[in-house]
């Protein structure tokens, strides 16, 4: 599913992973998307920005639509 689809659709992401190894690059697009561990959500309105954080962190997250 690509993620230009999503655009200026609420989603659901959630970090599956933790982020202990990620470069800091990486950990701060995790800190701007608003997850602070395993387990956490937040509620988001798509755009281009948020796109790019998801594509920097894919690996570490799960996305669903609201």
């Amino acid at each position: 599913m690509k993620l230009d689809n999503f655009l200026n659709q609420k989603i659901f992401v959630t970090q599956v992973k933790g982020g202990s190894k990620l470069n800091v690059r990486q950990k701060g697009s995790v800190i701007g998307l608003g997850l602070r561990g395993i387990g956490t959500s937040v509620n988001l309105t798509c755009s281009e920005s948020i796109l790019g954080m998801i594509r920097k962190v894919h690996h570490v997250i799960k996305i669903s639509l609201v």
